[in-house]
This record gives structure tokens, C-alpha cells and sequence, in this order.
């Protein structure tokens, strides 16, 4: 009868260790749990909570800093849509320009008056970025560095010939050149100069006098 009580009490000895461990295991799963994870919820919502602020800091900064690439595109995506819509409505369409403002609006040419574009977006002047503005602008009324400037769509597809030239706080130049007759526009990082005009030599002139 001894060794079978002995033989109980080791049962039992074995069953109170085997639960003793077992409950020091169950009070360490969540240490084991987040350990698994690396990262409990809370501060997964912290981290995403600081890059949304990050994010909220920077954007701003990057959408309000354009550079002279994107205000060009953007200039040479407003004279195609000036000239689709002269073509559109068949009627001329004026462009100004405001070189000392900084900013550009066009209207439609309606017998003797000016009328706005119905589309929203031209219901007020676009302006340039502050860190950009226009060195000068080279069209029918001659080179000008001041002032304003007027640019005329016709319904053919038509466009008045202009260069203008950009240029930004550290004096980076932007050129974009409208040819009149295929509407072809071109940008360069370096100045447009008009063509010079055609040069007659001297001993050439009586030959071309005697052709006549």
C-alpha cells in the first residue's frame, strides 16, 4: 500500500507541475504573441498617424514648388485648348497676357465684344507660380519685357507666331516657340532667337535687278 500511495503522489506531484507550466505559459502568451507580430496595433496606428502628418507637412510644399518644366507644359497645354476652341466655336479667340502680373486669361471674340469661355476653367486669369515669371515675350507687336501682351487664335487652327521665354528665381530659361502656320510648339532651356532676317549682298543686288 505504500508504494501505491507513493506512486499517487508522484501522479500528482506531475500533474501540479504540468500545470504550473502551463498557466506560466498561458500568462506569457500576449509578450509571446506581440513578439510574433513585432508590432502590437497601437503602434501601428502611432506610426501611420505621424506619416499622415508627414505627409501633410511635405505635399503642400511640393505641389506649390512647380518648376519651369511643368508651368511650361502647362502654357503649352493652354494654347492647344485655346486653339481647339477657336476652331470649335469658329470664331477668334484673344489671349492676354500680363507680364508684370504674372498672369494670362483669353476671351472670344463676338463681333465688337469680349465674352468669357463658358468652360469653368477659364472663370478666372491664370496665374504663374511666384518663383516663375516671363523674361519676355517676342510677338506681332515686337519684343516686349513689360506690359501685356495680346496672342489671337483664328478658327482656321491658326495661331499668332510668339516666343516666350521663362525664367525662374535661379535664372533658368525656358523657351517656347509657337509657329504660325502648323502650330507647332517647341520648348528649349536655351533663349529662341528670331530668325535674322535674309541678307542681300551687294554684288548680288544689280544681278537681281538685271532678272527683273
Amino acid at each position: 500500500m505504500v508504494n501505491g500511495h507513493s506512486a499517487s503522489s508522484d501522479i500528482r506531484q506531475s500533474r501540479t507541475s504540468r500545470l504550473s507550466r502551463l498557466s506560466r505559459a498561458l500568462r506569457l502568451t500576449p509578450h509571446a504573441l506581440r513578439s510574433s507580430r513585432g508590432f502590437t496595433i497601437l503602434e501601428i496606428i502611432i506610426v501611420l498617424f505621424l506619416f499622415v502628418g508627414l505627409l501633410g507637412i511635405v505635399l503642400p510644399r511640393i505641389s506649390l514648388e512647380e518648376n519651369l518644366g511643368s508651368v511650361g507644359r502647362r502654357m503649352v497645354g493652354t494654347v492647344r485648348s485655346l486653339q481647339s476652341l477657336a476652331m470649335l466655336t469658329q470664331k477668334t479667340v484673344r489671349l492676354y497676357v500680363d507680364m508684370d502680373q504674372g498672369v494670362y486669361w483669353p476671351v472670344i471674340l463676338d463681333g465688337n465684344q469680349e465674352k468669357i469661355p463658358t468652360d469653368p476653367t477659364w472663370a478666372t486669369p491664370l496665374k504663374l507660380s511666384e518663383t516663375i515669371r516671363i523674361s519676355d515675350i517676342l510677338a506681332d507687336q515686337g519684343k516686349k519685357e513689360s506690359g501685356r501682351v495680346d496672342l489671337f487664335f483664328y478658327p482656321t487652327g491658326r495661331i499668332d507666331p510668339a516666343t516666350i521665354h521663362l525664367i525662374d528665381a535661379k535664372n533658368n530659361i525656358l523657351a517656347i516657340a509657337i509657329e504660325p502656320v502648323t502650330g507647332t510648339i517647341r520648348m528649349s532651356d536655351e533663349r529662341i532667337e528670331p530668325p535674322r532676317p535674309l541678307t542681300i549682298l551687294d554684288r548680288v543686288r544689280p544681278l537681281l535687278q538685271t532678272a527683273r
